[in-house]
């Protein structure tokens, strides 16, 4: 059974990528252009800012917006980058039971809760980012699923733990959480008794 509350141990992944060191005047225009794009996607939404309309904000042309952060994905994941952070430092190494010392099933249950709050309320930029298919190997996102099967395998779950860990994934999809909100008018906390259900009867509980 995998030591789960042995965090160096169960994780090898960085929490998030890694920014390279930059000189100052790159650092202060990558600031700019971020504090641009948090302020447009604050007042219009993640949907509805462009490149353009970011890289106007910032004084810049767009060809260094996207030098500096890729797509438009890329951009979006780094405006996540601090949220992120803090919810990983939460379920990896915060009290229980979303983090260390609680059994592994309620940190699973936890986990899922608190990721479904996370996916509604961080809706507009997830689903932004999600659309480029490298998003899906970015350190944050690993992190994600590694956590999952760490958890299942802690809990003694049998069967196909790469398969489980995705159906347990799909749940937390910014798209598929604000459909059932939005469209079948479920609650947060209704979808996180979904989760738990579905993570119970996966660890035979």
């Amino acid at each position: 059974m995998a030591d789960v509350n042995s965090v160096g141990a169960a994780y090898e992944l960085p929490l998030t990528d890694a920014m390279p060191t930059e000189r100052g005047d790159a650092a202060r225009n990558r600031l700019r252009l971020l504090d641009a794009a948090r302020r447009l996607v604050a007042e219009h939404g993640a949907d509805a800012v462009t490149m353009d309309d970011i890289a106007a904000a910032a004084g810049v042309g767009k060809g260094t917006l996207f030098r500096r952060f890729g797509s438009r994905a890329g951009l979006m994941m780094v405006l996540l980058d601090e949220d992120e952070r803090a919810s990983q430092q939460a379920f990896l190494f915060g009290p229980p039971p979303l983090g260390p010392g609680a059994p592994p099933l309620e940190r699973l249950v936890a986990f899922g809760r608190e990721r479904i709050r996370f996916a509604h309320s961080h809706h507009a930029l997830l689903s932004a980012a999600s659309r480029d298919p490298q998003v899906r190997s970015t350190a944050a996102v690993l992190v994600l699923r590694r956590h999952v099967r760490v958890l299942l395998e802690a809990a003694e779950t049998s069967g196909d733990l790469d398969a489980q860990t995705d159906a347990l994934l799909a749940l937390l999809a910014a798209d598929y959480v604000e459909h059932r909100i939005g469209t079948d008018g479920l609650t947060v906390e209704q979808l996180g008794d979904a989760w738990e259900s579905l993570a119970r009867k996966l660890c035979g509980r």
